[in-house]
């Protein structure tokens, strides 16, 4: 349990404390392990049984429900990741235990049985369930209420996400496609090892956040057990939840046990969330939910739709895209491995990521429009677009049974300048609304918006087999582009119930250290 002390002032580098850049090689690993995997699941569940680099041999839509449910599992796990962080372990033991997780999960993937497969699949998403939303709350616990460099930090911390993304694509994609499936998971593994090692090691800047909360600071922190207990008070909130339940419990019974038991997951989530809103004390704080609540249904939609990347985009490169090159690579021939082009959405934003940011950052200091809604609703509204790319292939493919590439370079251009201007303004948003009380608890539920997206995205890639390419990727289209555009005609009263959270955003040169905790006591 930590103990309050006078913290030494922080290192900075680069205009940042060092604790990013740890945090951030942190993550690159660990993205570079869990990307590296995503980058090439899909790819070794369709390809055949047969050959000297066999897969499994599922169908398009087998994989495509499978990616769906597992990578909705690996997100909706932050929230007894967030539990167990705030309160039992802190943030940053948390992390610690979420990264040897992930390096036994990653190194059972390498062994050839059906029984290791599944294993380590469960074992990734328990170690990514406990590492994700708490690693990222330590980089908001970096920087003052206030502080205009908070959104950049997250942006950077975005980057790293993404540098490892890109790498893993390429490595971990050429050594899975061509050397063998599980080759290229045992490397995911090691490089999640690199990881471990960098937070091991740079834990000595990182003294200030992330620690676990003195015993009377958890008395006073979130208590499930009593939120549960106050629902049977609760007359409205308990009628909500057994209506809900009722539904889970027949689709259960009659329908689906998978869909019935994420149902259930969910009507628990939905009363947890309802008793959050009545536990919180004033009417700043409340609207201040509300916002944030409507944050996670833009998250939803926004993953729903980007996460084809790495169900129905990636069966598509390796399908319908003609691969073909004018030249030979070494060592890979003339056409382009399909799990490559999942790089490109980690290559962009390694290119524009610090120039979206700029840009969104100097239009605040302008006093025009910049705000977090407005920023998310304009990503979602420019990631929508990005499938006006993916129809215009589908289209040319049924006329001349292949695609070319550049289809798919533009579509991911589109969904990366989407994703710069709303998942790490997301991230910051929920450092900013969320009560200090709750802060873990937010940010899991926040990946678990991200969950529940990826899986939409595999249902969504499912209903291709029956709906086709065209009608799906127009559908998505039309869908978000509607959506944000509602939530922008919504922007001014939205705004107004975060109650300038921030409008005090300014820049700050020096800043003294300080855990997030701080966030709360300036209220």
């Amino acid at each position: 349990m930590a103990t309050t002390t006078t913290p030494a002032p922080q290192k900075e580098l680069f205009g940042h404390p060092m604790g990013l850049y740890i945090l951030f090689f942190t993550e690159m690993w660990e993205r570079f392990s869990y990307y590296g995997m995503r980058a090439i699941l899909v790819l070794y569940l369709v390809s055949a049984t047969t050959g000297g680099n066999a897969g499994l041999g599922w169908t398009q839509g087998e994989a495509l429900a499978l990616y769906g449910w597992y990578t909705m599992l690996v997100y909706i796990v932050s929230i007894p990741g967030g539990i167990i962080a705030d309160k039992l372990l802190g943030q940053k033991k948390t992390v610690l235990w979420g990264g040897v997780i992930l390096v036994a999960g990653h190194t059972i993937l390498a062994v050839e049985e059906m029984w290791a497969f599944y294993t380590g699949l469960g074992l990734i998403i328990a170690g990514v369930g406990m590492l994700k939303p708490n690693i990222s709350t330590m980089v908001g616990g970096l920087y003052k209420p206030g502080d205009i460099r908070r959104d950049k930090g997250f942006t950077i911390f975005y980057i790293g996400i993404n540098l490892g993304a890109f790498l893993s694509s390429l490595i971990v994609g050429y050594v899975g496609e061509q050397i063998g499936w599980h080759y290229g998971f045992g490397l995911a593994g090691i490089a999640m090892a690199l990881g471990l090692l960098v937070y091991l090691w740079g834990q000595k800047y990182l003294v200030n956040v992330g620690n676990l909360l003195s015993q009377a600071e958890r008395d006073e922190g979130a208590s499930l057990s009593g939120l549960f207990s106050d629902l049977f008070q609760s007359p409205l909130q308990l009628v909500v939840t057994a209506v809900l339940m009722i539904v889970s419990i027949y689709v259960l019974v009659f329908e689906s046990w998978a869909y019935g038991l994420l149902f259930i997951f969910l009507t628990l989530v939905t009363a947890m969330m309802l008793m959050v809103y009545k536990d919180l004390t004033t009417q700043v704080m409340k609207d201040r939910y509300v916002v944030m609540l409507l944050s996670f249904i833009l998250v939803i939609v926004f993953w729903g739709a980007f996460e084809q990347a790495g169900g129905l985009m990636n069966i598509y490169a390796l399908d319908k895209t003609d691969r073909a090159l004018p030249f030979s690579l070494p060592g890979i021939g003339n056409e382009v491995p399909a799990s490559w082009f999942q790089s490109l959405n980690a290559l962009f934003i390694i290119a524009f990521g610090v120039l979206v940011a700029n840009f969104w950052a100097k239009r605040k200091l302008k006093s025009k429009e910049a705000s977090s809604i407005f920023k998310m609703a304009v990503g979602v509204i420019i990631m929508g677009l990005g499938f006006v790319f993916m129809a215009a292939a589908a289209v040319q493919f049924e006329a001349n049974e292949s695609s070319a590439m550049y289809w798919l370079v533009l579509a991911y251009l589109f969904h990366t300048i989407g994703e710069l201007s709303s998942s790490p303004v997301a991230l910051s948003f929920i450092t900013k609304l969320a009560p200090i009380k709750y802060a873990s608890l937010m940010m899991g539920v926040y990946f678990a918006a991200t969950g529940l997206g990826n899986k939409v995205a595999g249902i969504l890639g499912e209903f291709a087999s029956e709906a086709g390419d065209l009608a799906i990727f127009s559908g998505i289209t039309i869908f978000t582009v509607t959506f944000a555009v509602i939530v922008l005609i919504m922007l001014k009263p939205l705004k107004r119930l975060t109650h300038g959270v921030e409008d005090e955003e300014h820049e700050m040169l020096e800043q003294e250290p300080y855990e997030i905790a701080d966030t709360e006591k300036k209220h």
